[in-house]
């Protein structure tokens, strides 16, 4: 018995180390990312939370396929999106921040933070595929206030933000900023 206990105390402790060498293997990935443009004038930069507006195109590293063109898709309208809250791949989340509107990178993202080991769009992008986006961001504006505002804008729950639900955001946004005329109808104080 005490061999049996020893082989399983074997097993086990062999077991932790394998997990933690692959957890510090997937770890020492990183998104790759090289400035192709930036503006000279950069007042503004992206963060978490905000707003961005952007075209991408995105590659398979392994033959240098196109998987994704922001242009051909909704209409070739950029797309908007909020940054760092998941409604893009982790590695865009990464390589997109301190973008200034203008600026064009190029980025290299491992599978850990693209699709992983399940791939992604029917086989269009395969389990463990490394990808490439050239990125140009056109605009970055302030975002929701939360996660919970993000989903009232978000009115088809598809966890992206159409030209649309952007448009109907800053109609009520305006609204709410530009002062309304005086009601003349209603009686004066003290009347």
């Amino acid at each position: 018995m005490p061999f049996l206990l020893r082989l399983i105390v074997f097993f086990y402790v062999w077991g932790i180390f394998t997990a933690q060498g692959q957890k510090e293997e997937e770890s020492t990935e990183e998104v790759k990312i090289e400035v192709l443009h930036r503006p000279e004038n950069c007042s503004k930069t992206s963060k978490k939370g905000d707003l961005l507006n952007a075209h991408y195109d995105g590659f398979l590293a392994k033959d240098g396929s196109k998987f994704y063109c922001s242009r051909t898709q909704n209409e070739g309208h950029p797309k908007w999106f909020v940054l760092g809250v998941g409604q893009v791949i982790k590695g865009l989340d990464i390589a997109m921040m301190d973008m200034c509107p203008g600026e064009k990178r190029k980025v290299i993202i491992p599978p850990s933070y693209a699709y992983g080991k399940e791939g992604y769009a029917e086989g269009k992008i395969p389990p463990d595929a490394t990808l490439i986006f050239e990125i140009e961001l056109y605009a970055v504006t302030k975002g929701p206030r939360s996660i919970e505002t993000f989903k009232q804008i978000d009115t088809d729950n598809d966890r992206q933000l159409s030209k649309t639900e952007i448009t109907k955001l800053r109609s009520r946004e305006v609204k709410l900023f530009v002062p309304r005329p005086h009601n003349k109808s209603l009686p004066a104080k003290g009347v």
